[in-house]
């Protein structure tokens, strides 16, 4: 498959994605270290982890099932970052950039998982 995930767009950025929910998530109360915290940091992780993962399969199709797990991370992060932003943890604007990022991040997993031919 595509052995060299490094040099992906979707991998950098969602790379990206991750260290920005750390450093979001470094300002929330500390009784949800277990909790959000926890919840947010995973599903970011899973993004880059699931592609990269994927790309070490053999087949397009295990591949695109990797893509698609990520795009259900990402889903699953764009609800906590709501969530977060409905328990004041985050304000409007810094969870608005956070979730255009996620929507920018989901849009070219599709694209590049539909450009992925067997």
């Amino acid at each position: 498959m595509i052995s060299d995930f490094h040099k992906l767009e979707i991998w950098k950025r969602s790379r990206e994605l991750v260290v920005g929910r750390y450093k979001i998530t470094n300002s929330f109360p500390s009784d949800e270290k277990f909790g959000l915290i926890s919840q947010m940091r995973r599903a970011a992780v899973c993004v880059p982890s699931n592609i990269a993962e994927g790309a070490g399969r053999r087949y397009v199709k295990e591949y695109q099932q990797f893509l698609q797990i990520a795009i259900g991370s990402l889903c699953e992060l764009e609800t906590q970052i709501y969530l977060a932003q409905d328990l004041g943890f985050i304000a409007i604007i810094n969870s608005r950039d956070a979730l255009n990022e996620c929507i920018a991040i989901r849009k070219m997993i599709r694209s590049f998982s539909n450009s992925v031919k067997a």
